[in-house]
Formats: C-alpha cells, sequence, structure tokens
C-alpha cells in the first residue's frame, strides 16, 4: 500500500555514466520500500533518460531528486549547466536513430515534465522533471 505522507530522496552523483546505473537501482529500491512497486519499471525508465541526458549532455555533478506528494511520484535530475534541454522529437520518427530519444520517452510515458533553472550549492545550473500519477 502506497504511502500518503510526502517524503523526498537526493542522490548527489558524479559526472560518471557509471552513476546512471547506480540512480536506477536506488530508486528501485526507494520505490519498493513505500509500496510504489507498480511505478518502479516507468520511473526507472525516466529517471535512466535524465540521469542519462544530464551526463551526457552537461559537465560536473548531477543530483537526482525524487518527490512523493499527493498521490504524485516527481522524478528530476539537477545538472550544472543552465542551457535548457533540446525540445523532444516525435518519438515515432526517432525509432531509426541512435541517440535523441530522451525527452521524447520521457514525454510519451510521464504524465507531464519541464524544465526550469535552478541554482544548487552556489552553482547555476537547471532541473529537468517529469511527474507520474500514481493512480
Amino acid at each position: 500500500m502506497p504511502e500518503t505522507e510526502p517524503w523526498e530522496y537526493s542522490l548527489s552523483i558524479p559526472h560518471d555514466p557509471r552513476a546512471v546505473t547506480v540512480c536506477r537501482r536506488t530508486l528501485r529500491l526507494v520505490l519498493t520500500m513505500h509500496g510504489l512497486i507498480r511505478l518502479a519499471d516507468t520511473a526507472e525508465l525516466l529517471a535512466t533518460e535524465l540521469i542519462a541526458n544530464a551526463v551526457l549532455h552537461t559537465k560536473g555533478p548531477v543530483t537526482l531528486r525524487v518527490l512523493w506528494s499527493a498521490g504524485v511520484l516527481r522524478i528530476g535530475a539537477w545538472d550544472a549547466s543552465p542551457e535548457p534541454p533540446e525540445p523532444p522529437g516525435d518519438l515515432a520518427s526517432l525509432t531509426d536513430v541512435e541517440e535523441g530519444r530522451g525527452l521524447a520517452l520521457i514525454q510519451a510515458c510521464a504524465d507531464v515534465w519541464g524544465w526550469q533553472p535552478l541554482s544548487r550549492h552556489g552553482s547555476r545550473g537547471k532541473f529537468v522533471w517529469c511527474d507520474l500519477a500514481a493512480v
């Protein structure tokens, strides 16, 4: 049974592609502990895309943030680049490409997504996030 009280986790990771796996596994553990295992597969995909984009397209540390409130799971990635993410293309037109599907997958699988400029520990950057409703 999912919890009704809000909670939040943050995981700061180094700029290392191996950290994507750490984030994905940590997220599954958190969701399992909070009774939200039914969201785990989709949440893992979304978190993987968010964190992989941050590691691939920026320099510096990255932070995964997971927030549960009012039946909605928000998954987000903070990175040190203030540049906005590239707008997602149409997922159907991206089936044959090797890369560039990340935000299109997020747009297709999440209920809503967005980004905002954000400062963290004195560094400018951005926060890219998406929401999953636990319906």
